[in-house]
């Protein structure tokens, strides 16, 4: 992992944190084909608690390292909100949402680094 993509998937962790995101997973694709070295997921209780997660994720990343997503989409219902920092796409889900598409079990070679939530 690069000091780059370390710090970058710490902050997003962070962020999440802020607006008490749970069930964090970091996932590691960097030795498998993937669209980027790593996912970072989440997921919120309701769409308002999603947006805000991203939201405060988002602002959060800019403010401590200075980035800012590439792109982002899925604001208009905010099920799921996912932010591409290039290396790093931060996925921000409903809880249901996250179990039907169950994306970190697409990549089951990925090492899966599960976060503690904070209460």
């Amino acid at each position: 992992m690069t000091k780059e993509d370390k710090q970058l998937i710490d902050a997003i962790v962070e962020g999440m944190q802020e607006q008490k995101a749970k069930n964090i997973v970091v996932v590691d694709m960097t030795k498998l084909e993937a669209p980027c070295s790593y996912f970072v997921i989440c997921d919120g209780t309701s769409s308002r608690q999603v947006a805000s997660i991203a939201d405060t994720m988002r602002d959060y990343v800019r403010d401590n390292i200075r980035q800012k997503p590439f792109s982002y989409d899925g604001y208009e219902n905010a099920e799921w909100i996912a932010l591409d920092y290039g290396s790093v796409i931060a996925h921000i889900f409903q809880h249901e949402i996250r179990m039907f598409y169950d994306i970190e079990h697409l990549w089951n070679d990925a090492k899966i680094t599960h976060i503690p939530d904070i209460d």
